[in-house]
């Protein structure tokens, strides 16, 4: 310990004692993505003991540009982000337990993929996901830190619940699709996503080493292109209305589609389709089945089937990403035509 850490056992607030406690510290990342690459690598070379990645996309050359953990040959493979990230992480520090999920999280699978952790660290885009995560980390006392950027903004805050306002305290309720910028319509510079990535390690870390004296208690917001910061107090904004936190009414833990809903990706012209919760795909049958129709590409982690100027993607879970467009219709009707009910 003292030879690989010992730079941050220097640094008094964290010491030997801290680095202790970060050993036995157990954090989830949600997403995979630019930020989640971020994250995960600062809590891997700090010495965090254990680290769940979770995420339902596959590395695509769209991703180099800003995702640090991946390179062509990723992308080249469609691997999926968790693993390719885990597979980075592993030969970085090998004393840490890493656990790649392929996974799309969800009231099916949210609580048995997040309550056992001491920290979650939110890297995803967008906020459907984001409460879910809340509902999650209230329910079970869970501390999390939100963060989220998009071209040169970047916004960030930590969440004790019990302590502090919880996310739907601060957002009621989530944009209207198309109301906020992503990263596919607006853009996104690389340094923005290592800011804010950066800013929540940070207060993971108080977090964890338990310096919560020293956490932000504000909402920060950045801007970096025209050089704007605007910090938000949100110390006592905590609302006994609240349905998460004041009423303990956790929405987003409770089904309320069938099985099979499907959601269009916001800015990507593509439509994930989800199963029920028991639901798999036989990757093997299924290409040999569509074979015939169209040109396919496959490894043990997902396949992807080329029709027309569409490309399904199958995970074995059941997933389907409907990629080349936005309407859930369309979508439906050839997962209906080419994967089946």
């Amino acid at each position: 310990m003292d030879t690989r850490y010992s730079r941050q056992l220097l640094f008094h607030p964290i010491g030997r004692s801290g680095q202790e406690k970060l050993l036995q510290s157990r954090v989830a990342i949600v997403g995979m993505g630019a930020l989640g690459t971020v994250l995960s690598n600062h809590m891997v070379r700090a010495g965090v003991g254990f680290v769940r990645l979770i995420d339902r996309d596959f590395v695509e050359p769209s991703n180099l540009q800003r995702q640090m953990l991946y390179d062509e040959a990723d992308a080249a493979q469609h691997l999926p982000k968790a693993i390719a990230a885990h597979a980075k992480l592993s030969k970085i520090n090998s004393e840490v337990t890493i656990e790649p999920i392929v996974a799309d999280l969800s009231f099916y699978n949210a609580e048995e993929l997040l309550r056992d952790v001491d920290l979650v660290l939110d890297a995803t885009d967008n906020f459907q996901v984001r409460y879910l995560v809340n509902d999650v980390c209230v329910k079970h006392g869970i501390p999390w830190v939100y963060g989220g950027a998009v071209s040169a903004t970047g916004t960030f805050t930590a969440i004790r619940p019990g302590m502090t306002p919880c996310l739907r305290c601060l957002f009621p309720e989530a944009p209207n699709p198309g109301e906020m910028p992503t990263c596919d319509t607006a853009g996104v510079i690389g340094p923005i996503i290592h800011i804010v990535a950066s800013y929540q390690a940070t207060e993971a870390f108080k977090l964890l080493v338990g310096a919560t004296d020293a956490l932000n208690p504000n909402l920060e917001h950045f801007e970096i292109w025209q050089n704007r910061h605007t910090q938000i107090k949100v110390a006592n904004a905590r609302r006994s209305d609240c349905p998460t936190c004041g009423k303990h009414e956790f929405t987003f833990l409770q089904p309320e589609t069938q099985d099979g809903q499907a959601v269009s990706l916001c800015g990507r012209d593509t439509v994930q389709i989800s199963p029920g919760a028991s639901a798999k795909l036989d990757l093997d049958a299924l290409a040999e089945r569509l074979a015939p129709l169209g040109k396919i590409e496959q490894n043990k982690f997902l396949l992807r089937f080329h029709v027309d100027s569409y490309t399904l993607v199958a995970f074995p879970d059941g997933r389907v990403l409907v990629q080349g467009t936005d309407e859930i219709s369309v979508a439906r009707s050839l997962h209906a035509k080419y994967i089946g009910a």
